[in-house]
């Protein structure tokens, strides 16, 4: 089930758009003709003009940076810095510094002053991925910023400010994170002004053909290979796979194909090759299947 925002605030916005949804994806890179991706095209239309917060959520490998870049291009921010920060990959000890920056000498190595990245992206756009993976005492910090701009180098007593729109995503389920006392309820509510949720690629089978052709030409033109097409069985085998990495694995899996079988017409057979797991149609149990190839 899609949802975009609380309903309160979707009620709000509707009938704002005055693009058209499917230029709008093809002019941002949001691929996919299902109803939920032209919804989330047009929530996007609605609030990338605006500065409020936005919470994207969505299983891995569903093109959450996809949305940010999105919602970036079509803001006033646009001619701006859009910087993408991986909350899950910065150790906690030095997460602080890298948001916030240091003063020279505050912490054994910082040997000179130091821009974090709310200060980089000042004017701009700051993509937090993985939120839920922001440690309490930054989460403190962070919601901050969030309220009223203002944050602390790490071994500052000043104050500064910044003008940053902000857009967190996260795979994980942050409701149960506040009930585990693993994120603070303040900052979730403050996060979720509007949520965009990406549906699974699983629930959404009519985009596999259309990012299918997508990556198969990228990958083409790019390596300069040449791609004679697939048959329609093998692309219902493509869209009967479950799946679990998302669009990240399709097109992992598109770019094998079209480099080892470069010049062939595909067929299932090729395709079964690329599959890590295929359950098979009608399988209530749906256990996975292992072929050969990964």
């Amino acid at each position: 089930k899609w949802e975009s925002m609380p309903l309160s605030y979707r009620g709000d916005m509707q009938g704002a758009v005055t693009q058209d949804p499917v230029r709008f994806q093809e002019e941002h890179g949001i691929i996919g003709e299902s109803v939920q991706m032209r919804k989330i095209a047009e929530v996007i239309a609605q609030v990338a003009p605006t500065d409020i917060t936005i919470l994207v959520t969505g299983e891995s490998g569903t093109g959450k940076e996809v949305i940010a870049k999105a919602v970036h291009a079509a803001s006033h921010r646009a001619k701006r810095a859009l910087i993408t920060v991986n909350c899950g990959a910065i150790p906690e000890g030095i997460i602080e510094s890298e948001l916030f920056g240091h003063e020279r000498g505050s912490f054994t190595g910082a040997a000179e002053q130091r821009k974090g990245y709310f200060e980089l992206a000042d004017g701009g756009t700051i993509f937090l991925d993985e939120i839920g993976e922001l440690p309490l005492a930054a989460q403190v910090k962070f919601l901050r910023v969030l309220e009223n701009g203002e944050f602390l180098r790490v071994g500052s007593s000043q104050s500064r400010t910044v003008n940053v729109r902000v857009i967190a995503a996260t795979n994980k389920d942050l409701e149960n994170e506040v009930r585990q006392q693993r994120f603070r309820a303040d900052l979730f509510y403050r996060l979720r002004s509007v949520n965009i949720a990406i549906p699974p690629l699983r629930n959404r089978t009519e985009d596999i053909p259309v990012l299918f052709q997508h990556f198969a030409a990228e990958v083409a033109r790019r390596n300069k290979i040449r791609f004679a097409g697939i048959s329609d069985a093998a692309m219902q085998l493509l869209e009967e796979y479950h799946w679990p990495g998302n669009v990240r694995e399709l097109r992992n899996v598109v770019e094998s194909m079209i480099v080892l079988e470069s010049g062939k017409y595909l067929q299932p057979d090729d395709v079964r090759k690329y599959l890590k797991e295929y359950r098979l149609p009608g399988d209530d149990r749906q256990l996975p299947v292992p072929l050969g190839k990964s």
